[in-house]
């Protein structure tokens, strides 16, 4: 069999599209909705990442606000700019470009931003309400992961099928697992440390690889019609972006399958928007 292919592309075209209609109901209620985006530094890759930011926004419609500060900006320069956008009314998300410039601490940043705009979905009260179950930001890439699965699959139901996620980042793996067991998703985790990892995976009727490495996954570990979410970004010897699932060797086996680049990577902004739509909602509510 040859597997379908879930294209994240026109997913996250049709959230876009989805919430460009919503802001502009909103819009008519006098709510405008702002993200302030902070970047640190000349990171090429991360520079890409908030031009394309900046470009969802203004599709959808949202006020963008972008502060880029050169790599020796302090930690305490960065937390007083956090600190003014926390005490902002009109600024409904803050999202600060990671990774930051190694004198900076990453924890430290994020545990300043306010929660009700932790629009990535980082600090620990919103990590911590995914855990209990409670309403909060959830990370946009497993967030995107989700609609991958509700929307590219056909009306497959997640309800009570074997998962297996490959990787325990705090960013992708641990919440990845918490969103497959709110969906009644029976979640196995596998990391570096977990043996026969072939043999874990080909139970799967769903394999979430989030590994970090090029190829890692093979037909070996997939099962016959298995739904496979490639949520790695890698460059391979020829230097061109690829998964950590083989593709051309799964994509034989799976059911479902997405492709990288066009699968996981468009919905993290998706999600994004979409935080920052749930964001204004909820500064908007009385």
């Amino acid at each position: 069999m040859s597997a379908k292919i879930i294209d994240g592309k026109a997913i996250s075209q049709q959230i876009k599209d989805e919430l460009k209609e919503k802001t502009a109901a909103l819009k008519e209620k006098g709510i405008e909705v702002t993200l302030a985006v902070i970047l640190v530094g000349e990171d090429p890759a991360s520079q890409v990442y908030v031009r394309n930011k900046k470009r969802a926004c203004e599709y959808i419609g949202y006020n963008s606000l972008s502060y880029e500060l050169p790599a020796e900006t302090t930690q305490e320069e960065l937390l007083k700019l956090i600190d003014e956008l926390n005490g902002r009314g009109d600024v409904d998300g803050i999202l600060v470009q990671m990774p930051l410039p190694g004198h900076i601490d990453e924890k430290t940043v994020i545990n300043a931003i306010d929660p009700s705009k932790d629009v990535d979905g980082f600090h620990p009260m919103n990590v911590g309400a995914l855990m209990i179950g409670e309403k909060g930001f959830v990370s946009c890439t497993p967030a995107g992961v989700i609609q991958l699965l509700k929307r590219g699959t056909d009306g497959y139901d997640i309800t009570g099928k074997e998962c297996v996620i490959i990787g325990r980042s705090n960013i992708v793996g641990k919440p990845m697992s918490l969103l497959m067991l709110r969906e009644n998703a029976t979640v196995t985790v596998a990391h570096s440390k977990t043996k026969n990892l072939a043999e874990v995976c080909r139970r799967a009727d769903i394999i979430i690889a989030a590994v970090g490495k090029a190829g890692v996954i093979t037909a070996d570990h997939v099962k016959e019609g298995a739904v496979v979410i490639d949520v790695g970004i890698n460059r391979n010897e020829d230097g061109k972006l690829c998964g950590d699932v083989k593709y051309d060797e799964v994509s034989e086996i799976a059911g479902y399958i997405t492709p990288v680049p066009g699968g996981v990577g468009p919905m993290t902004i998706a999600m994004l928007m979409n935080n920052c739509y749930e964001a204004a909602l909820l500064h908007n509510a009385n």
